[in-house]
């Protein structure tokens, strides 16, 4: 199977080699070339252009940062497709956007995988994210062992928009841990706890969470690096408050975080790290939640 790969931001180019590790021969596509050196260092092709890239592959992956740039991709590459192929959307988008974009591919002869994935992009340098595919049930066996090849989970949520729906719910969960994070951390700081010792504490507890373990490290680091940024925490929050008014849900602790979001980017930028949240509580309270032996980035 001839994968080809467009978008090869923090976590595109980390699932990206993953299909590389596992066999698979790939052609890559990025706006910017620069992206695409490790993966060309271990075999992948360049494409000069995403017409180009579909022109020469079996199937089309995309992993891109708006519904806006998916629907201009996909104009580029759909008079370019194989009979047959697929496109595979790993990008997070909203219900509507899927169903839309699916939509258009329809008309063009092409069906469509929409495949958002959870757990961080160092998980995914590992082939360990969770992979959560939506659409037909032949497609996600067509395309199972590319996908196993990338993450180590793999749950078929339904039809198309269905993932679009459980992505957000994972990612909306994510950000009000890290708020809640943030704010035990300073309670153990102000405390005058050993906050190293209170985040092991933390994690060998019931008050545990994935945020926790990683987020939580990077901001006893102080690098806040997760490589995922405000503007797009800011993105999907906003998708889970139109998802909540849309199904008569009140969404009490995400309209609070999405908040400390706006915040934050008021505060530091929409580039800046997600987990810059907490660093709105340490300014507030001058007060730093740095301990020894934290990584900046993980592994």
């Amino acid at each position: 199977m001839h994968y080809g790969y467009i978008g090869l931001g923090n976590l595109g180019v980390k699932c990206a080699g993953c299909l590389l590790k596992g066999g698979f021969d790939l052609t890559v596509n990025d706006i910017n070339s620069d992206n695409a050196a490790p993966l060309l260092a271990d075999g992948a092709r360049w494409a000069e252009s995403a017409a180009a890239l579909a022109a020469s592959v079996d199937h089309v992956i995309t992993c891109l940062p708006s519904p806006a740039v998916s629907e201009k991709v996909l104009a580029e590459i759909l008079p370019a497709m194989k009979p047959g192929a697929t496109w595979v959307e790993m990008s997070t988008l909203g219900r509507d956007d899927v169903l839309h974009l699916a939509q258009i591919a329809k008309r063009a002869g092409v069906r469509m995988l929409e495949l958002p994935v959870t757990g961080g992009v160092h998980l995914a340098a590992r082939g360990e994210i969770t992979m959560l595919p939506g659409g037909d049930a032949d497609l996600v066996e067509l395309h199972r062992p590319a996908m196993e090849a990338m993450g180590n989970r793999v749950f078929h949520m339904g039809p198309l928009g269905s993932s679009a729906i459980i992505k957000v719910i994972t990612n909306m969960l994510a950000f009000i841990h890290l708020k809640a994070c943030g704010e035990a951390l300073m309670l153990a700081k102000r405390g005058g706890l050993d906050l190293g010792q209170a985040w092991h504490a933390i994690a060998a507890s019931s008050g545990n969470s994935f945020v926790h373990e990683t987020e939580g490290a990077l901001i006893l680091n102080g690098s806040y690096d997760i490589a995922f940024s405000l503007d797009l925490a800011l993105k999907d929050l906003g998708f889970a408050l139109g998802f909540g008014k849309e199904f008569g849900v009140p969404l009490d602790l995400a309209s609070m975080t999405n908040q400390t979001y706006v915040a934050a980017k008021a505060a530091y930028g929409g580039d800046a790290q997600s987990p810059m949240i907490a660093k709105l509580l340490e300014d507030l309270l001058a007060t730093d939640l740095r301990a020894p032996g934290f990584p900046a980035r993980l592994e």
